[in-house]
């Protein structure tokens, strides 16, 4: 699926490259979705303390390293020449920045860190969701 049409092929095994830029493509998804779950959930808890739960966090911190995983597959693919440089690994990278500016601000809002991670989770979905539309649906 999804935007090989523009891809440079290199001398290494093709088939191992091949691997990294499908699980790049791939990753677009539980960054997606994962962010989204967790950002709603976060914002129900925000509302209703019976949501607020110590597995909101551990949720958060995986929905947080599906960014980080994405973002390492493109630097990879990327080294290896089989993404063009720009846009789509720019996005993956504004979403693992943002992930450090929500963590910094959750001390300035003690009484509303569930709305800062919930808000917060849905912006970084909106990343993964221009990047899914650079990277899967319109490639260049």
């Amino acid at each position: 699926m999804g935007g090989r049409e523009g891809r440079r092929r290199t001398g290494i095994g093709k088939g191992r490259a091949q691997v990294i830029v499908d699980l790049y493509e791939w990753s677009i998804w539980p960054w997606m979705l994962a962010n989204g779950a967790v950002g709603i959930w976060a914002l129900v808890a925000h509302v209703l303390e019976s949501y607020r739960h110590r597995a909101l966090w551990v949720a958060v911190g995986v929905a947080q390293a599906f960014i980080a995983l994405h973002v390492l597959f493109g630097a990879i693919a990327q080294a290896q020449d089989e993404i063009e440089p720009g846009e789509p690994l720019l996005y993956g990278l504004a979403a693992f920045m943002s992930c450090g500016i929500i963590f910094q601000y959750r001390n300035e809002m003690p009484d509303r860190t569930h709305l800062l991670y919930g808000l917060g989770s849905l912006w970084l979905m909106g990343l993964a969701i221009r990047s899914a539309y650079l990277v899967l649906w319109f490639p260049t």
